[in-house]
């Protein structure tokens, strides 16, 4: 242990020299270190890495941001906190994100995007990281960027997803332009898991009343109904969101969506009663759960299999 120590205050220490040379080869060793041995990305961070690394973000070089920006996702999954409390890191995040069409290496947007998804999993990070008003917009450009990679394009809405987690953030999200390049994804992503991660984000903006009206510039309900509709395959995952996003704009986007939630979703009574009787144990429970509104509603008539579903709702 007392070796890995060592040699962590060394490569930290040269990671502060005049000579590029020292400070590159320094960087790349950290990154392979942090990667592979579990137990020494603490030490890394304890060293003081973490404020050399961030600044290393803003380096013209892509070798530097690249490894700069795999050290820091490395570390993020063990040293949260010491992330979060280096002044400048989220605004280093935002600079590479921000350059991601222009100065920034897709390998560095990427990981970055990747280290804001990993921070995101801890609850009281969300409010701090979706105030950074600047993070969300570039990770909003990222997905509506017709050239981005997949890779950067997935990140990117991972890290949206863990940040609408926070309801308060969802506003943002929306007043930032992000509902209409989300269903851009969904109508148009052929490639592979972009429907399935673009779907899990609009269920979670749906999540607040500002979300009705930008849902409604996209036929955003009816994009929903669509991937409910058991001719068109969507996967289990992408129903699941679908049912989720149509049961956040019910519980939260007033009477009016609610009522025209309602009318639509008839349409694809199937396809819900699929996810309720084949989906996760969450999405069966939100799938019993809209079904029965449908049913309290009047809008549907409840028939044996409609009721055998509902009537396991209490078991679920």
């Amino acid at each position: 242990m007392e070796v890995k120590r060592r040699t962590v205050r060394s490569l930290v220490t040269k990671l502060g020299s005049v000579s590029e040379q020292t400070r590159a080869e320094a960087l790349a060793e950290l990154r392979l270190l942090s990667k592979h041995d579990a137990e020494i990305r603490p030490m890394i961070s304890e060293a003081g890495s973490i404020p050399y690394l961030a600044e290393i973000l803003y380096s013209s070089s892509h070798a530097f941001q690249e490894n700069a920006a795999a050290t820091l996702l490395n570390l993020s999954i063990t040293s949260r906190d010491s992330l979060m409390s280096t002044r400048g890191l989220l605004d280093a995040i935002s600079h590479v994100l921000r350059h991601h069409s222009t100065s920034t290496s897709s390998a560095a947007v990427q990981s970055s995007a990747a280290t804001l998804h990993s921070l995101l999993v801890v609850d009281s990070y969300r409010p701090i990281i979706g105030a950074k008003r600047d993070i969300i917009h570039s990770l909003i450009e990222i997905i509506k960027t017709r050239n981005s990679p997949l890779r950067s394009v997935k990140d990117a809405l991972k890290a949206l997803f863990g940040i609408a987690l926070y309801p308060l953030n969802r506003y943002q999200v929306i007043a930032l332009g992000g509902v209409q390049p989300l269903f851009s994804l969904v109508v148009n992503g052929g490639r592979a898991g972009i429907v399935e991660d673009a779907s899990a984000v609009i269920a979670q903006i749906a999540g607040c009343e500002e979300s009705v009206d930008e849902f409604k510039k996209c036929c955003g309900i009816g994009v929903l109904v669509d991937l409910l509709d058991l001719g068109t395959g969507s996967g289990h995952r992408v129903k699941e969101n679908a049912v989720s996003a149509l049961l956040n704009l019910v519980n939260f986007g007033g009477e009016r969506a609610a009522e025209e939630v309602k009318e639509m979703a008839m349409q694809v009574a199937d396809g819900i009663a699929d996810v309720a009787q084949n989906g996760s144990a969450k999405g069966k429970t939100k799938a019993v759960a809209l079904l029965k509104i449908l049913v309290d509603d009047g809008n549907m008539v409840r028939d044996s299999y409609f009721s055998s579903l509902l009537d396991q709702s209490e078991s679920l």
